[in-house]
């Protein structure tokens, strides 16, 4: 995700600095190079070493005639995002008002100036974050572009958010944002239909691809709604959702002013009439199913021109009938591409499938978060296309 991206982490005196070791690490895992920079409280929290071990590179611990300030982040400086995490209260103030008596509030006035992306994480004790200065401190601040990534609020504390909410947003800051301005609805996942109180028909999928299409289009800059039956994200609003019908009821109200629709979710064919009382076992017991209707056929007749990206999964291990089904679902519901694949690879990290547009086919081979970008990519050149 971030692949030949120049990270500079400004950390300050937050407990919450302890977090920044394996921040620094999970931001190289996803290909940054990072350098640090802390302030005097910072260090009395985390030893600028473990960052120096985290980071592969030297801490700033104050600014000299180096000017690492503007090495960092002035014009041509070599970080292409200055972020702030943890970003206290203070901090945030100091920002605000160009108080430059610290090496992360120099380097931050200077990233603004030389119009460097920042992107700051806040962290403090829930009162400090309602503080009526600190609020805005936090508005001047975005005003200016700043990103910032939201707190938790939780025990009275307004909590660093968590490392993949950091990463996606400085991704975001970091790359071109081709989707800006659109809203993309996303659904993932099975669904699941009550046999009786306790068992349900379900299916394997585990809504990695669509969580992984979802992260995508955020990180290139659009607003992401999620449906699916799964632990909230932090790059998408998520609509909850567990039965078939309250995934086409949940996506076609999202979709009344989406830009794009990406049908990734595994939906139920089939609905049953569920008991009320748990059947008891040992007994023969017959189902009788009813087709579930076709989401994508519901949505296309309620937005003619919304263009949807449609999934299918097969069994056959054929390219050639992969590509014969995938088109005759892009036909009959107006697709703008469908992505392919086999039924094997549901619930695993990599994958093999092909892009189906209307002239053509593309394989794609490795992990779901690549073919997430891939698709994301795609969505964008439809979308420039659409808008022409």
């Amino acid at each position: 995700m971030l692949e030949g991206v120049t990270v500079a982490l400004g950390v300050t005196g937050s407990i919450a600095a302890v977090k920044t070791v394996e921040l620094a690490h999970e931001l190289r895992r996803q290909g940054a190079e990072v350098r640090a920079v802390m302030t005097g409280s910072a260090q009395g929290i985390i030893h600028p070493w473990a960052l120096e071990f985290a980071t592969d590179n030297d801490v700033v611990t104050e600014i000299t005639g180096r000017v690492e300030h503007v090495d960092l982040c002035g014009y041509d400086g070599w970080a292409d995002v200055f972020l702030v995490a943890p970003a206290t209260a203070n901090t945030v103030g100091k920002i605000a008002g160009a108080v430059d008596d610290t090496p992360v509030t120099t380097c931050a006035t200077t990233a603004l100036g030389a119009e460097t992306p920042v992107v700051i994480a806040p962290a403090m004790h829930e009162p400090m974050y309602d503080h009526p200065g600190v609020i805005e401190a936090l508005d001047t601040v975005e005003e200016w572009g700043v990103s910032f990534v939201d707190p938790r609020l939780e025990e009275g504390k307004a909590k660093i958010a968590s490392e993949e909410a950091i990463v996606c947003d400085v991704a975001r800051a970091a790359g071109d944002q081709p989707l800006a301005g659109e809203h993309i609805v996303v659904t993932a996942g099975a669904t699941s239909e009550s046999i009786d109180p306790v068992r349900v028909l379900t299916n394997r999928s585990s809504g990695t691809m669509g969580r992984a299409v979802a992260k995508a289009c955020y990180v290139r800059g659009a607003d992401v709604t999620l449906v699916q039956h799964g632990a909230d994200v932090p790059y998408a609003d998520v609509r909850q959702v567990e039965h078939a019908a309250e995934m086409l009821e949940a996506t076609q109200d999202a979709c009344q002013h989406a830009d794009t629709l990406v049908s990734a979710a595994a939906i139920g064919d089939y609905t049953v009439e569920p008991s009320d009382e748990k059947i008891r076992s040992g007994q023969d017991l017959t189902l009788e199913l009813e087709p579930a209707p076709k989401l994508i056929d519901e949505v296309r007749e309620a937005r003619p021109e919304l263009p949807i990206v449609g999934f299918k999964a097969e069994t056959s291990g054929d390219d050639g009938a992969m590509i014969e089904q995938a088109r005759q679902t892009l036909e009959r519901a107006d697709l703008a591409f469908v992505v392919a694949n086999d039924a094997s690879v549901m619930g695993e990290t990599d994958t093999r499938a092909l892009l189906v547009h209307a002239s053509n086919a593309a394989e794609y081979e490795g992990s779901k978060a690549g073919l997430g970008a891939e698709i994301a990519s795609s969505i964008a050149v439809v979308l420039g296309d659409h808008g022409e």
